[in-house]
């Protein structure tokens, strides 16, 4: 290094460039010379180690940082001309040891893979209403770099917010709103009018403690929905299975209560309209059902007023079926979404048709235009347990299914489910470079959160376990 036109030594510690190590050894057992006095080293002088690799592969090797372990021991005084000869040596090499970062690869944008999409069968139908689909776009998910994918599910562990603080988490729902503006805008080019909203926009808003309002984010939400207005698009809410409102236990229905006012309140300031709702289950039994029915009840009355004008109400496959909850619809006025995949399971003794008339009813009354729901279980599934699982497309509209409603698809190809049926039934044109192909042979397993293959290896391992020890 050169400081006021001298040659000055640094014995601390050093990095430099690959080739370069020798030199540096040498200036290292050399007198200092500083500003024009020529000193001899102290007693205790740098001993280099040498790197392992030889001189000639470090000097082809590319540019990077080595660093030297400096050991201060005893060495033999060397003069000035010694010191000297070394810088003759050098003077025309850079001697800067300033360590430099090496510059990061940027990735290049893989090229669109070319998919190969097989035909349909052709079906017919009368229906005429909308599809759509659930929480997450498949082609806008799993775009290519990750950093620009887009999608409205972001979310985080309680740890993160703890460690992070709550304007982390705030931050989340914004992106995640910011993303529904490209998936709305991205549904209407592929004639999609009708979307469900993820439960996880705004990760912990109705948390007991760490909840917040959505006040911060009014704007950007107010945008979503004025393009979702524009063109005319449904968007509702699915708030999870821990909404209970039949629960025994107060601190549980409390619970409920603040996810459904965080969803209502998330809708509101987009300005969404009657037909988008909320939709619950009726929830656990508690071991008795009459009376967890009335406990839903009351706390369905004692909702506010906004929160109550958007809900309803769907049979499921394990508690409630339609049976079970249509009274209470019709005696509370409350709309009732019927699921053609959780009838099929959990049957009761209306038909379809039957059930479907009543809940229409209800709807009328209310001025929201009837939803449905409809799934199929997946391939090679027998068991109850195994018919849960939702399958990757439909291959059937219900031959019951009224003209003029909105179909809600739950199916784990989302928007390649919706454009699966729009091909069969000739209901909307579909733009092939959105299209993807659908898994060979699907199985009733699936990759989600309730596939039993673990759970079941488990337990059979445990019961070989068992017998062996007999």
């Amino acid at each position: 290094m050169r400081i006021d036109g001298e040659y000055v030594g640094h014995l601390n510690h050093i990095t430099t460039r690959s080739g370069s190590c020798r030199r540096s050894a040498r200036l290292l057992s050399a007198p200092i010379h500083v500003q024009g006095q020529s000193t001899r080293p102290p007693e205790a002088l740098a001993e280099v180690k040498a790197p392992s690799l030889p001189y000639r592969k470090a000097k082809r090797r590319k540019v990077e940082e080595t660093p030297l372990d400096v050991v201060l021991t005893p060495q033999a005084p060397h003069s000035t001309e010694d010191y000297r000869e070394v810088l003759e040596d050098d003077e025309e090499k850079d001697l800067d040891f300033t360590p430099t970062a090496k510059p990061k690869r940027r990735r290049q944008p893989e090229a669109d893979p070319v998919y190969v999409i097989a035909d349909v069968e052709k079906k017919q139908t009368t229906f005429e209403g909308r599809l759509g689909y659930a929480c997450l776009n498949t082609v806008l998910r799993n775009k290519k770099p990750a950093t620009d994918s887009v999608f409205c599910s972001r979310t985080c562990r309680l740890d993160s917010l703890k460690k992070n603080g709550i304007e982390f988490v705030k931050d989340l729902g914004r992106k995640n709103v910011e993303d529904l503006l490209t998936i709305i805008q991205w549904n209407e080019d592929n004639n999609i009018r009708f979307f469900r909203l993820s439960s996880e926009m705004f990760p912990y808003a109705s948390h007991g403690t760490y909840g917040y309002t959505l006040d911060y984010c009014s704007e950007l939400l107010a945008k979503a929905g004025a393009l979702a207005n524009q063109y005319g698009h449904r968007l509702t809410t699915h708030p999870g299975q821990f909404t209970q409102l039949g629960s025994p236990k107060p601190l549980v229905v409390e619970a409920a209560v603040r996810e459904l006012t965080y969803h209502c309140q998330m809708l509101d300031m987009m300005g969404m309209g009657p037909d988008s709702v909320m939709i619950i289950h009726g929830g656990g039994v508690y071991n008795d059902k009459p009376r967890t029915l009335e406990r839903l009840k009351q706390s369905i009355m004692d909702l506010p007023l906004k929160v109550r004008q958007r809900l309803v109400l769907e049979n499921d496959e394990m508690c409630y079926n339609a049976e079970d909850l249509l009274p209470v619809c019709e005696e509370l006025d409350v709309p009732f979404v019927f699921d053609y995949h959780h009838d099929n399971l959990f049957p009761s003794s209306l038909s379809p048709a039957t059930i479907i008339d009543r809940a229409n009813v209800i709807f009328s009354r209310r001025g929201i235009k009837p939803k449905q729901h409809l799934s199929e279980p997946r391939p090679g599934a027998v068991t109850i347990m195994e018919r849960r699982a939702h399958a990757d497309r439909c291959e059937n509209l219900p031959p019951d299914l009224p003209d003029d409603m909105d179909l809600m698809i739950e199916a784990k190809d989302k928007e390649q489910a919706v454009f699966y049926l729009y091909r069969m039934y000739d209901l909307q044109p579909v733009i092939h470079e959105s299209l993807r192909p659908a898994t060979e042979n699907p199985s009733m397993h699936t990759n989600g959160r309730k596939s039993t293959k673990r759970a079941r290896a488990k337990v059979l391992k445990e019961a070989t376990v068992e017998d062996e020890s007999e």
